[in-house]
């Protein structure tokens, strides 16, 4: 059995309920574009494989995509990328499916966040995710204004997905145990985002309100924005920044946006 290997983040999932109750919870169907991201040993694969009769497998290590290609070498649906996710071409991989990719992973806590928004950037070719992630990170995703955990995660990520939590996972579904909990999250892809989402001002605001969180949002956006122009937005200077909701940071960048070059 291949061992997990730090460098990439790796912790298998065995428990077979907890596997089979991801699998029924995603809920592929027949002809899907199913991805799966980082398969490991292959504890999802088989099922998911069955699922959608179809699955384009992502996997860095090259001893685990040895063994899966070796694995799955009958299964005629089964595709092996032997890639480092954040290099492959899913425009292209979406073309050659013939429609939008449904993705699986259990992912590596050390990079969920900057894959999440490295796939984010080819929006058009996915149609949702379904990823472990870090228990924390999944509440940060889903927190409501006003929250502990609400922030720039959660307001950079609101205008583009649709999130809903799945199920949580404790330590002891995975070999190695990690030394946090888990859980699953499903992001559905909003293919029609608001046009200040993906505008390098909503980016830098987001960043400046959130940079030191006690600050207000009058100190916190000197340069971008002054406190009558936050004002004549129907905000409060004096506000904070967890505050407020993830369309007033869209406001404030519609107005910030002329001073960002």
């Amino acid at each position: 059995m291949t061992r997990a290997r730090k460098r990439f983040g790796q912790h298998f999932l065995h428990d077979p309920a907890v596997i089979a109750r991801i699998v029924a919870r995603i809920g592929l169907q027949p002809g899907d574009a199913a991805v799966e991201i980082g398969p490991g040993r292959g504890a999802l694969t088989a099922l998911l494989l069955r699922a959608a009769g179809q699955l384009d497998a992502v996997e860095i290590d090259r001893d685990l995509a040895a063994v899966l290609g070796t694995r799955f070498a009958a299964e005629p649906g089964f595709v092996l990328h032997q890639s480092d996710v954040l290099a492959m071409d899913w425009p292209a991989l979406q073309r050659a499916r013939g429609q939008r990719l449904r993705l699986i992973g259990n992912l590596p806590y050390n990079i969920s966040t900057p894959l999440l928004f490295r796939l984010l950037e080819h929006a058009e070719a996915i149609l949702d995710m379904h990823f472990m992630l870090q228990k924390e990170v999944v509440d940060r995703i889903l927190a409501a204004p006003g929250s502990r955990t609400y922030g720039r995660l959660t307001v950079m990520l609101a205008p583009l997905v649709t999130a809903s939590r799945l199920l949580e996972v404790g330590p002891g579904a995975f070999q190695p145990p990690p030394q946090v909990s888990s859980a699953m999250v499903r992001l559905a892809v909003n293919h029609a985002p608001p046009d200040w989402a993906r505008t390098p001002a909503f980016a830098r605001v987001v960043s400046a309100a959130f940079g030191q969180r006690r600050k207000t949002l009058r100190n916190a956006l000197g340069g971008l924005l002054e406190a009558g122009q936050i004002s004549e937005l129907g905000i409060d200077p004096g506000a904070r920044a967890e505050v407020l909701t993830p369309a007033q940071f869209g406001a404030l960048a519609r107005a910030a946006a002329s001073s960002i070059r």
